[in-house]
């Protein structure tokens, strides 16, 4: 539902035509400053291609029992890797047959998923339950859903949510926070995830658009990564961007770097 809400609005913008009232400045600036990106005591690592599909994460998976990895796409390079680590992935995605590769280490679902249990969704609490039972294991999550991250996030258990050490998702329509009704839904969904963990880097996606509320500047696409506050001996903000490890998510287009509002909340920004 969010989903369609959100491409509905973001076509009815693109008409000029407000579907609801903007969010405050001051609003998408606290938003901003709660999500700014940490270092810490685990160097960031590339897991995956150096382009769509590969992301930065701690060098923290020792010990690691599964990575859940919902939205199966062209190739499975971030879930190979953690197969060489010795890493089980159990992926997801009701839209295609079978994962792009075969991997003794890969278990695969036909179904999408959602805030509902039917044929074609199931929640991320039942997926967990079912197949890591061990409550003591960490996991990670990996996450490129295209919208429905919202939903799920929301739905899920807050101790399910506490077994993943690591998460990595690629938030989109983040342009819905310029209405009050998307604000308050991405800020419940960061607040969940924030209270239990970090953000230790951001990249945007330089196929998306960027838009401007007051000197904010937001990519509507976003790949966020964090790390559960347990796992952090200490940190301090991260000042510079881009990682040395980012590549492009579309490899014939220039990278875009991360606006400077996200970790520098001193420096004026410039026009997107």
């Amino acid at each position: 539902m969010l989903r369609l809400k959100i491409f509905l609005k973001e076509s009815l913008r693109r008409l000029g035509l407000n579907v609801s009232k903007l969010t405050a400045s001051e609003l998408i600036g606290e938003f901003v400053k709660k999500c700014c990106p940490v270092t810490t005591n685990h160097e960031l690592i590339r897991i995956g291609h150096n382009r769509d599909g590969g992301y930065l994460v701690p060098n923290d998976l020792d010990g690691i029992e599964a990575c859940f990895s919902p939205g199966v796409a062209e190739t499975a390079s971030f879930e190979l890797e953690m197969a060489k680590r010795g890493i089980k992935s159990y992926l997801a995605d009701y839209s295609v047959e079978a994962p792009p590769v075969q991997n003794e280490l890969f278990y695969f679902e036909k179904r999408y998923l959602g805030n509902q249990e039917t044929d074609v969704f199931m929640t991320l609490d039942s997926w967990v339950k079912k197949t890591s039972a061990d409550e003591e294991k960490d996991l990670v999550l990996q996450m490129d859903i295209e919208g429905a991250e919202y939903d799920v996030l929301l739905d899920a258990d807050p101790e399910i949510l506490n077994r993943f050490r690591i998460i990595v998702i690629e938030f989109h329509g983040l342009i819905s926070l310029t209405d009050r009704f998307g604000y308050k839904n991405i800020d419940a969904t960061f607040n969940r995830l924030l209270r239990t963990h970090a953000v230790v880097h951001i990249h945007p996606n330089n196929g998306s658009r960027r838009f401007m509320i007051g000197r904010y500047v937001i990519p509507n696409d976003m790949e966020f990564t964090f790390l559960r506050r347990d796992r952090i001996a200490y940190s301090e903000p991260t000042t510079t961007f881009p990682h040395i490890l980012d590549f492009p998510c579309n490899p014939n287009e220039e990278d875009v770097k991360l606006p400077a509002c996200w970790y520098n909340h001193n420096t004026e920004l410039a026009s997107p």
